[in-house]
């Protein structure tokens, strides 16, 4: 069949559409935590999409499509694509940004126990010492440390206090951690 007679979906919530664009689904009855920061990071591409990157794909699409055969023209079937892309990143955002509870971790500032947004230091049964901090689903980033506070490791660690040795399953067996430090940002001003 003709390239030109496949309709591509415009469905926004396609199988797999979540991971494609953004990040892993909220789990059902969960609630979309998120740090300050990150929810302005959020609202900052959101917006960059909005102002900045879609404005210019539209304007190259135009130009492109003024070229007349868009069969084979690569910049107007590109930039359909991107175009694409950008509008189901959009719909991502909005959506996540609707549904995020924003929590500010700085209210635990000079606690000793480990909640949403602790930078938690531990130390594994090997006396290797690692550092973590524990985010919203929209903030993971494994290798900076930042982990959400879905994972097995953080509803592990929730509530544990400095000085406390938890046991955590993993798929290689079971392992023994010990909380080392607990840290939280300051107050803002």
């Amino acid at each position: 069949m003709n390239k030109a007679f496949v309709k591509e979906s415009d469905n926004e919530d396609d199988e797999g559409d979540e991971l494609a664009v953004g990040g892993p689904p909220i789990p059902a009855g969960a609630k979309n935590y998120i740090t300050p920061a990150g929810h302005q990071r959020l609202k900052d591409e959101l917006l960059r999409l909005i102002d900045v990157d879609r404005p210019e794909v539209v304007r190259i699409v135009s130009w492109a499509a003024s070229n007349g055969d868009r069969s084979e023209n690569g910049d107007y079937i590109y930039g359909k694509r991107r175009l694409r892309e950008i509008d189901r990143r959009i719909r991502f955002l909005t959506k996540r940004l609707d549904l995020a509870e924003v929590v500010d971790p700085s209210v635990h500032h000079g606690r000793d126990q480990i909640f949403f947004g602790a930078t938690v230091r531990y130390e594994n049964q090997c006396g290797e010492e690692n550092t973590v901090t524990i985010v919203g689903i929209d903030e993971i980033d494994p290798l900076h440390g930042m982990i959400s506070w879905i994972s097995p490791f953080a509803r592990t660690v929730t509530k544990a206090h400095i000085g406390e040795s938890i046991t955590l399953k993993t798929p290689g067996g079971i392992e023994e951690l010990h909380i080392i430090d607990v840290q939280y940002p300051a107050p803002s001003a």
